[in-house]
């Protein structure tokens, strides 16, 4: 292929990224969640930061926890658990891109009351005011994670709070709405604040002559784009979106993100080899191509040992996508650190670094870090041939 290309990532530190698992919601069994907790992030910030910069890696996504900070009641704050991790960053010299909600709220507040919306903005400025006045610089986050997940699995089908059936849209609009009260309240407390929106990238496939399949999966396929056109002011306009509240669009990417559709609901994941599958560059350009602005890949992993066949595919595509001219700013390895499942607590082995520290530090997944180490020199490598053709 011609290597020529003329763009430059500019958004982070490091074209790859770690993200650390911050999930804090509730399951419809009443427990709450805490990833950070659980794999001791809270208290190994700075270690793992300092081991992923051995990775070539200097940028991460991490969380907030808006249920730590705001458990005492509206109005007070309580930012102890993200103050150790804010001091790390600013000591590693690690870039941050900051979740202040990932699926979880505090106990105090319903997500479908009037306070939901402002309490959010509220919330978001006062970390905003925190993050410039511990790093001295404006804060990069993401307000928000992905609202369309959150709609369907909190709202429409009760898997998570609010645990509710059948209320998705009204879960969207309310996420939707606090967002955009949060970037501009952010906005105006931190001039310079730069507000991410992360969604599935997903696709849903039609069984062969099924008539009946078709209007559904063109529903949800287009469902894809709600959240974020919302956010744009492209739908809904009355919840206040406009085209400047989002500086970037990240995509979450899995090897379950396309599947057959079946009676109405989602089959088996689509197989990445089957003729129907489509490849991530191609989904890379369209979600451009309907945004026209940067995009990264904000999350994607997979369990054992397909952990670097994986990231080869998925950088191989993002390399095609930027010689076809598609400005990805950047790979996030989500999770970049093995944590326990979400619904049974089973050992998940998805990342670069596994979760029990030995000797002080975390085990490293081998062939992983190898394809890391291969992808890093060939993007390296891209850009370079790109800067010096420019020349």
């Amino acid at each position: 292929m011609d290597c020529s290309v003329t763009f430059r990532p500019s958004l982070f530190r490091s074209f790859f990224l770690g993200g650390f698992e911050c999930s804090t919601h509730r399951r419809h069994d009443g427990r709450r969640l805490d990833l950070i907790a659980a794999t001791r992030h809270d208290l190994l910030a700075e270690e793992d930061y300092r081991q992923l910069a051995e990775h070539g890696i200097r940028a991460v996504r991490d969380g907030v926890r808006w249920n730590l900070v705001q458990a005492a009641g509206p109005g007070h704050y309580d930012w102890s658990p993200v103050l150790p991790m804010l001091r790390a960053a600013k000591r590693t010299g690690t870039q941050v891109v900051w979740d202040l909600c990932h699926y979880g709220w505090p106990d105090w507040l319903d997500i479908f009351s009037i306070d939901f919306v402002p309490r959010f903005a509220e919330y978001a400025a006062a970390f905003a005011r925190l993050c410039k006045a511990e790093t001295g610089e404006a804060p990069t986050l993401c307000p928000l994670n992905e609202i369309s997940f959150l709609a369907w699995a909190g709202g429409e089908t009760g898997h998570f709070n609010p645990c509710t059936q059948g209320r998705g849209p009204e879960v969207k609009r309310q996420a939707v709405a606090a967002t955009i009260a949060a970037t501009r309240a952010m906005r105006e407390a931190v001039p310079g604040t730069r507000v991410f929106a992360v969604e599935p990238l997903i696709n849903t496939i039609a069984r062969p002559n099924v008539d009946a399949d078709i209007e559904p999966v063109l529903r949800r396929n287009a469902g894809m784009w709600e959240a974020w056109d919302m956010l744009l002011g492209r739908q809904a306009p009355e919840l206040g979106g406009s085209e400047d509240v989002l500086d970037a669009i990240g995509v979450n990417f899995y090897w379950n993100n396309q599947w057959w559709l079946h009676e109405g609901r989602d089959a088996a994941p689509l197989s990445i080899f089957d003729e129907r599958w489509v490849p991530l560059r191609d989904l890379l350009a369209k979600v451009h191509a309907h945004f026209r602005r940067p995009i990264f890949v904000a999350e994607t992993s997979i369990e054992g040992n397909r952990r670097a066949p994986w990231l080869r595919y998925v950088a191989e595509e993002v390399r095609e996508a930027v010689v076809a001219g598609v400005p990805v700013e950047g790979i996030c390895l989500y999770p970049v650190l093995s944590h326990p499942g979400w619904d049974d607590d089973r050992y998940c082995p998805n990342g670069l670094l596994e979760m029990e520290p030995k000797h002080g530090r975390r085990p490293v997944h081998l062939p992983l870090a190898q394809e890391l180490k291969r992808q890093q020199a060939a993007f390296a490598a891209l850009f370079a041939d790109g800067a010096e053709a420019a020349a």
